[in-house]
């Protein structure tokens, strides 16, 4: 075992379990001491633990409670968010093809089961017609019931069934996943787009006062008080803020699109109601990280659903493996058969149970070979997948962290930026105003100011986006124990 690390077996991995029944039969017998001696060597062998750091490398949000992330959107207060991320789920053609996924998965899982049980056929017929020369119009009437039984006297059906199983369960971990890809999308959108609106109102304010500035001057210098230079100058600047604010406005009226694209909302309601959303400030509520990396593991759909992939993949290598063993298969009839001629009915019934047929391979030029081949191969290229999803998973969680406590540690910091430049700001108006400050020092103060204050939006913005990050990362809220989905 590598120094600090910690090894997560792969839980899902089960052993084959085979039930053997006395009979007199030697072709039966031959056949479960063939089988037998197999059926251990069916599955492949487990795979390796996946191995990962015992606890997190980026520091943990300290703030929040652990647990309740599948109600995350309900506790930031927001109706406008909860609704939106419903509709976008309702809408949302992933989630619909995860769902059709589930019953695909579902169908495939009746199939599997239904080669543990007999084959049971129903015949009734009924003919009426002269058979032979001188003898009377005779009707007869028939009914049978036919049956057919693989016996799975290697498990191999059994292993199909359990896979099937488990292809229904990562089936609903891939539901949750692309339920919680949507919510995060959409939540990504609309702080993105709240932040968007913040930075508008700030670049339409700076637009309006380089405007302000730039008739007062054009006013001095038409009286000859300044240079036209200066007028120059200010005019320069007062476009330039006003070409910010048009492009500030445009990015907002793109990233509301994608809200109505996600939604399927009016674009004329979905702006009324962010409109009046967004006059409160938008602050997603921290919670609390496990400090075990693999508890976390565990709760990641896409990890959940790497397993249940691998057991698909043991279950098509023992699949493939029972295919060069000897099969049995037991047949069997009930027929009533009833005739009646010139006014008398005869009973001519009849039953068979057999025969009980032994298959044994011989010859297929390889084929059974190459298909267990196959198959072991899917289940290392499986293997290979399963400790990716696990390695990447963790990098997800560390750099969600990293960028969370990134964006908390900078934002006191840039509160005092903003907070000294808007009064530098300030002060270099006033005396500008009393004309003791020139414009270059009052346009350096501007550019100082809205810097800052762009930043400490920008920073806000990137801590929501931190915390919807970590929300997916960490799973969005998945409980493997009730996965199921109706």
């Amino acid at each position: 075992m590598a120094k600090n690390r910690i090894l997560v077996p792969f839980p899902m991995y089960q052993s084959l379990k085979t039930v053997s029944r006395t009979t007199s039969s030697l072709a039966l017998a031959m056949a479960l001491a063939l089988a037998l001696s197999a059926c251990s060597s069916l599955l492949p062998s487990p795979p390796p633990p996946a191995s990962i750091a015992p606890q997190w490398l980026a520091p943990l949000p300290h703030q929040g409670s652990v647990g309740g992330l599948s109600l995350w959107w309900q506790q930031q207060g927001d109706p406008l968010l909860v609704s939106l991320i419903e509709a976008a789920q309702r809408q949302s053609p992933t989630v619909a093809k995860a769902a059709m996924r589930i019953e695909e998965a579902r169908a495939n899982q009746a199939l599997a089961n239904s080669a543990l049980l007999p084959n049971l056929n129903a015949q009734i017929g009924s003919t009426r017609g002269v058979s032979q020369v001188g003898i009377p119009v005779a009707t007869s009437t028939q009914l049978g019931v036919l049956s057919s039984w693989e016996l799975d006297v290697v498990g191999a059906n059994s292993a199909v069934s359990k896979a099937s199983v488990a292809q229904v369960e990562g089936s609903q971990a891939q539901w949750h996943e692309a339920r919680v890809s949507v919510a995060a999308e959409v939540a990504n959108v609309y702080f993105s787009l709240f932040g968007c609106r913040q930075m508008q109102a700030l670049a339409q304010g700076d637009a309006q006062s380089h405007q302000e500035t730039a008739r007062l001057i054009a006013i001095n210098a038409k009286a000859g008080f300044v240079a036209e230079s200066i007028a120059a100058l200010a005019r320069a600047n007062a476009a330039d803020s006003n070409s910010r604010w048009t492009q500030q406005t445009g990015q907002c009226e793109i990233l509301t699109k994608s809200l109505v694209v996600l939604t399927a909302m009016p674009e004329a309601e979905l702006k009324a109601r962010l409109q009046k959303s967004f006059e409160q400030p938008k602050k997603a509520l921290p919670f609390a990280v496990p400090s075990v990396p693999a508890q976390t593991i565990t709760q990641r759909p896409d990890v959940y659903s790497a397993e249940r992939d691998l057991v698909v993949a043991a279950a098509q290598v023992a699949s493939a493996k029972a295919q060069r063993l000897p099969r049995l298969s037991l047949n069997g009839s009930i027929g009533a058969l009833r005739v009646g001629t010139g006014g008398v009915e005869q009973d001519e019934s009849t039953w068979s149970f057999g025969p009980l047929t032994l298959s044994l391979p011989l010859f297929d030029g390889s084929r059974r070979v190459a298909a267990v081949t196959a198959s072991e191969s899917a289940y290392q290229s499986a293997i290979v997948g399963y400790q990716f999803k696990v390695r990447n998973a963790v990098r997800e969680v560390e750099e969600a962290l990293v960028n969370l406590n990134s964006s908390q540690a900078r934002e006191t910091d840039s509160q005092v930026a903003s907070q000294g430049y808007g009064q530098s700001l300030a002060a270099t108006q006033a005396r500008f105003n009393q004309g003791m400050a020139s414009v270059v020092e009052l346009e350096d103060a501007r550019r100082n100011a809205y810097a800052a204050h762009s930043a400490l939006l920008a920073l806000q913005m990137q801590r929501n986006l931190a915390w919807v990050a970590l929300y997916r990362a960490v799973g969005g809220g998945f409980e493997p124990q009730q996965s199921n989905v109706n």
